[in-house]
């Protein structure tokens, strides 16, 4: 055993980097960053072997902000022979409890496109001799354990496996959307990958339906508006610029020329509050708890612009005056922050309440 090996965007290394580091002290397992600038990944060696797999299954990868994948790294495989990849691999695989699906990746990047095809290649053969040594189930199985064969280049490889309930099920922890023509911007697949990536299908169905009041601060030109709509809900628009038409045509928006931080919905009863406002984070992060604990909408999703440096330290500050907010109203919550593929320089959030534990309701 190595350590874990985490997936990010390229450019955002020392933000994985600091997480994981901040997150495996907090459980006394101590360890050396391995990255490289941009190079998409970051393995977090544990000094102590046998403590690896403990740390994967005590890190919850939902909670990891930065990370698009988790996975524990087995070994490193180099010099492979390029007449012959497979046969070393399978000498670690072979080790490995059966799995239930197997994954040939490498990070992103536009230096690794061509690898990228080299892995889509490598796979099939390496699947067909994973079943064949019995290291594979015949179906795949996504309560068992996936291998992971993650290459750095033609030559190298990394080996290891991710756990069932605690892992991204997305190829490279990378959720490949179309966007659609209809959109009035590409920033319709923040929100879109949003839903997809804090809300199971079922809890979508229950919670993001048809029917529903929803309010987009800061919504022109409707990108994040359009995702609302798709899914049927009646939407309230707050920006003093102009709204698409193909939106304003559908009778399900009525748009408010007003500051998006002194709106107030003139009723009580919305259950989406989204927000993709171009502000200060810290200010953002206020301003979603305000909403929140006034009980002006039941669940957010908002993004908080990042500084080009000391990204996770920023997040970490923004997210304690949310928390702090929300816990010091006296509510149970729920909450997610992820850097999504479609994110830039931001992180996307999403909260809910549960209930309220004291104080007057």
């Amino acid at each position: 055993m190595l350590g874990i090996l985490l997936y990010c965007r390229p450019g955002f290394e020392n933000d994985c980097a600091n997480e994981i580091q901040a997150k495996a002290s907090e459980l006394e397992v101590f360890g050396y960053i391995k990255t490289l600038k941009n190079s998409g990944f970051v393995l977090y060696h544990c000094y102590d072997p046998s403590q690896v797999e403990a740390l994967a299954e005590q890190l919850n990868f939902a909670q990891l902000i930065f990370a698009r994948q988790m996975i524990v790294a087995v070994a490193l495989v180099e010099e492979l022979p390029a007449e012959d990849r497979i046969t070393p691999i399978l000498a670690i695989t072979r080790q490995l409890p059966m799995a239930g699906d197997v994954y040939v990746e490498c990070p992103e990047g536009d230096e690794t496109k061509p690898l990228l095809t080299f892995c889509r290649k490598f796979t099939v053969p390496f699947r067909q001799a994973l079943k064949k040594h019995n290291n594979l189930t015949n179906k795949e199985n996504h309560k068992k354990r996936r291998t992971h064969v993650c290459f750095m280049d033609y030559e190298t490889a990394y080996v290891g496996y991710s756990l069932p309930n605690n892992r991204s099920d997305e190829h490279m922890g990378i959720m490949r959307l179309r966007f659609p023509n209809e959109a009035p911007s590409r920033s319709t697949l923040k929100l879109d990958e949003a839903f997809q990536t804090f809300l199971t299908k079922e809890e979508q169905a229950l919670r993001a339906h048809s029917g529903l009041r929803a309010v987009d601060l800061g919504a022109c030109p409707g990108g994040w508006t359009y995702q609302l709509v798709r899914r049927g809900m009646f939407v309230s628009c707050v920006d003093n610029g102009a709204m698409a038409d193909s939106l304003m045509e559908t009778g399900q928006v009525t748009h408010y020329i007003e500051d998006g931080f002194k709106f107030e919905p003139e009723r009580k009863n919305i259950h989406w509050l989204v927000c993709d406002m171009i502000e200060k984070p810290k200010r953002v992060a206020k301003l979603m708890a305000q909403w929140l604990i006034d009980g002006w909408c039941k669940e957010a999703i908002f993004n908080l612009k990042l500084p080009m440096k000391q990204r996770y330290q920023e997040a970490t500050d923004d997210l304690k005056i949310l928390t702090d907010m929300i816990d010091q109203a006296g509510f149970n919550y729920e909450l997610q922050a992820k850097h999504l593929y479609h994110d830039r320089e931001e992180i996307t959030v999403h909260v809910r309440l549960t209930d309220k534990i004291y104080g007057p309701l």
